[in-house]
C-alpha cells in the first residue's frame, strides 16, 4: 500500500509517517517548503502550495489512499485574519487535492482519511455525543468543521471513499496543548478554566496515530471520533496533571472573564464542554493503548 500524507511535518504527521513506514506502508508527503522534501527518511516529498492552487500531481502516482492533516493551528488568538486562515487553509488543502486528482485520467486512490475535530459538537455539560449527532455547534469552530467535512465529502464524486476523524484534545509532550497546560503546573500555579466542570475529551497522540492507521488499513469510511473512552471534567484533568507531575494544585479556577481578556474569542476552546463517545471505533476493533488519563499522562511524563 502507498499513502499520500498532507501535514506530514506536524506533530501528528511525523509520528504517522514513522508508524506507516514501520507497518510496511510506502509514504509520499506534501510540503509547502521545498527544503523539507528530503527531510523524512524512507518517505518521498512533493511540493504544493494550497493557497496558490499549486500541486505536483506526480505525488498521486501509485497512491492507494490520502491522509489529510493539513490546516492552520486553531491555538492562536482568533483575529479576523487568523479566522480566515484557519478556515481557508483547510478548505484550500482539500480543494487542491481534489482538483489535482480530478485531472488524472486514471488514478488508483480509493480512500481519503481526513482530519476533523470534535469542535463540531455543541457545547453541553450534559450531552454525550456519538457520530450520529446531526445538530452541530453554531460557533466559529463548529462552522469551520462543518465546511471542512463537506469539502472532504466531495471526494466521493471521484470514486474515493471518505473517512473523517473527529479529533479531541491531543496529548503529547512534544507539542500541542499539553506543554502549555504543564507550564503553570510546574510552578504550582495550575488551575482549571472557567467553572472547571466542562468535559474534556482527550486522546494520547499514539492512539490518534493508531486510529488513522487502523482506519487506513481497514479501508473504513464514515465519521469516527478520535477520543479516549474516558473523558474527564476539566477540573479533574488539571488535578490529575498536577498529581502526575508531583506538584501542588490549590488555586481556584481561572474565571471566564479573565480568560476572555487573555485569549479573546479563542477562550471558547478552553471553556466549551464536549463529552464525546469512542464506541464506534472500538466496535470496529480498535483497542486503545491509553484509555485512562492517569496512564496516558504517566506514559508521557514518566
Amino acid at each position: 500500500m502507498k499513502v499520500l500524507i498532507t501535514g506530514a511535518t506536524g506533530l501528528v504527521g511525523r509520528a504517522l509517517v514513522s508508524q506507516a513506514l514501520a507497518h510496511g506502508v510506502s509514504v509520499h508527503f506534501l510540503s509547502t517548503r521545498k527544503t523539507q522534501l528530503d527531510s523524512m527518511s524512507g518517505a518521498k516529498g512533493f511540493f504544493w502550495n494550497p493557497a496558490q492552487g499549486v500541486i505536483n500531481t506526480t505525488c498521486f502516482e501509485g497512491v492507494d489512499a490520502i491522509i489529510n492533516l493539513a490546516g492552520a493551528s486553531v491555538a492562536q488568538r482568533w483575529t479576523k485574519a487568523a479566522k480566515t486562515d484557519i478556515l481557508k487553509s483547510r478548505l484550500d488543502s482539500l480543494s487542491v487535492l481534489y482538483k489535482g486528482l480530478s485531472e488524472i485520467k486514471s488514478h488508483q486512490v480509493k480512500q481519503l482519511v481526513s482530519a476533523s475535530a470534535i469542535g463540531i459538537y455543541k457545547d453541553s455539560k450534559t450531552g454525550y455525543y456519538d457520530e450520529t449527532m446531526l445538530e452541530f455547534d453554531s460557533g466559529f469552530l463548529g462552522e469551520v468543521v462543518a465546511q471542512w467535512e463537506a469539502q472532504a465529502d466531495a471526494f466521493d464524486t471521484l470514486g474515493v471513499g471518505v473517512a473523517k476523524i473527529r479529533i479531541g484534545l491531543v496529548l503529547s509532550q512534544e507539542g500541542g496543548a499539553l506543554p502549555k497546560m504543564m507550564a503553570p503546573v510546574q510552578w504550582h500555579m495550575g488551575a482549571a478554566f472557567g467553572s472547571g466542570n466542562q468535559w474534556q475529551s482527550w486522546i494520547h497522540f499514539q492512539d490518534l496515530v493508531g486510529i488513522f492507521l487502523f482506519v487506513l488499513q481497514n479501508a473504513l469510511t464514515g465519521v469516527y471520533n478520535a477520543v479516549s473512552p474516558n473523558p474527564v471534567i476539566q477540573r479533574k484533568f488539571m488535578a490529575e496533571l498536577a498529581r502526575v507531575m508531583d506538584k501542588k494544585h490549590w488555586l481556584p479556577p481561572v474565571p471566564k472573564m479573565v480568560l476572555g481578556v487573555m485569549l479573546g474569542e479563542m477562550a471558547q476552546m478552553l471553556l466549551s464542554s464536549q463529552r464525546v463517545s469512542s464506541k464506534k471505533i472500538e466496535s470496529e476493533g480498535y483497542h486503545f493503548k491509553h484509555p485512562n488519563l492517569n496512564g496516558a499522562l504517566t506514559d508521557l511524563l514518566g
